[in-house]
């Protein structure tokens, strides 16, 4: 006999689908990027005499590699990066710690956070970034009742985050060190953690970050000098009093697109930590709030994905959306703040804008695991609607096969 329920089945069973409105923000950012780099790029490149295009065609070729990085990540079943959490892990450690071995690891202003790749230099925490949110995506799917209910369920988590940061301390690289214990702590209490074993938790590390941040005297000017850049303008106060200027020139609606005077060698690493400067003064408050209302929007829908996962039972995805979120979030909160005069100064970049390669390379790859986490989710409550619909389907197939059993019986 035919069977029309497995038939209806095959042909509107769950498709899924990546969220539209997370995708057309960050496709958005991408295109702000492209054009914002090209602007802020070109006295840099020709004061170093290669060509004023030379940071542009850069940043085209890393971000195909992080178009390609991607594409890669939208077609990896979520399920296998929860199977290969720990041995990821295991790699991000190795890299974190190959950046201290001579020749591999390449100290840049004073600073260990490279590797020599020969034709190019990667920087391993980017991908440590998101690493660590699929670890951690996976520890709470692992342990959930633990975290939730004792004090020791978040001394893994917390361990390996803490041992993150101790690495990135020793290249130095503070901002990166901030985050990672910012987001770490974030996912564990989205994932049920209660919030007095939280503070429990993370007090021993308060003095780590402080004698980090208070023990080299560059890092204790950086902490006061943004509180009153204007004190010493020409020395500690110098980055951020050019941002100041050139975010204020721009006043409602811009210079106009490539009309910066700041970015012409005033604003140090135009096309880099200080992008979001170039775009205030050049595109004014208007584009100022276009960046942050697309940055709010790939973030928001990337929470209610995360929200919708944990109603859906797929936790993995879940965590993971929350995770790639917030880690999106809080470095671009970082990035704007430091422009702003709002933080101290951090060396983070504006995600999917700032030129960058391994940076770039690695945004693009975690947002396309932001993007494939959606789709999961998506699919599966597609599938639960789905069998809803069967479900009604063949209750009604069934009172209509007992209806004439009912007459007969009746007669």
């Amino acid at each position: 006999m035919f069977d029309f329920t497995s038939q209806a089945r095959r042909r509107t069973g769950p498709r899924g689908h990546v969220d539209p409105l997370l995708l057309i923000a960050l496709l958005g950012l991408v295109g702000i990027g492209v054009v914002m780099v090209a602007s802020s790029s070109i006295a840099v490149a020709d004061s170093q005499h290669l060509g004023p295009f030379y940071y542009l065609k850069r940043h085209l070729v890393f971000l195909a590699l992080g178009l390609v990085a991607a594409g890669v990540a939208l077609r990896t079943e979520m399920k296998l990066l929860e199977t290969y959490a720990f041995p990821l892990l295991a790699l991000a450690f190795v890299l974190l710690v190959a950046v201290f071995v001579p020749h591999l690891g390449m100290r840049i202003n004073g600073a260990r956070r490279w590797l020599n790749l020969l034709v190019t230099s990667f920087q391993p925490v980017e991908a440590v970034k998101l690493i660590l949110v699929i670890y951690v995506a996976s520890y709470l799917v692992r342990h959930r009742e633990s975290v939730e209910n004792r004090f020791m369920g978040l001394f893994k988590p917390v361990m390996v985050a803490g041992l993150i940061v101790l690495l990135l301390l020793a290249q130095p690289d503070f901002g990166s060190a901030t985050l990672v214990i910012a987001v770490t702590i974030a996912m564990v209490w989205l994932g049920g953690a209660r919030p007095i074993f939280l503070f429990l938790m993370g007090l021993p590390l308060m003095p780590l970050l402080y004698i980090a941040a208070t023990g080299e005297s560059y890092r204790m000017k950086r902490l006061t000098s943004f509180m009153d850049p204007w004190k010493d303008p020409f020395n500690d106060g110098f980055q951020l009093t050019q941002s100041l200027m050139a975010i204020g020139r721009g006043e409602w609606t811009g210079v106009g697109l490539g009309s910066s005077v700041l970015k012409l060698s005033y604003l140090p690493e135009a096309h880099t930590d200080f992008i979001f400067a170039v775009i205030g003064e050049e595109l004014g408050l208007a584009g100022v709030l276009l960046v942050i209302g697309l940055f709010a929007l790939a973030v928001g829908r990337g929470l209610r994905m995360g929200l919708k996962g944990v109603e859906a039972n797929r936790p993995f995805a879940a965590y993971v959306a929350f995770g790639t979120s917030l880690m999106l979030a809080m470095q671009a909160i970082v990035s704007v703040g430091v422009n702003l005069g709002a933080l101290p100064t951090k060396g983070l970049t504006l995600p999917l804008i700032s030129y960058g390669g391994s940076s770039m390379v690695l945004t693009c790859a975690m947002a396309g695991v932001l993007l494939r986490a959606t789709f999961e989710i998506n699919r599966a409550i597609d599938a639960r609607q789905t069998n809803r619909r069967l479900g009604a389907v063949a209750d009604g197939a069934t009172a209509g096969n007992d209806a004439p059993e009912r007459e007969a019986v009746a007669a």
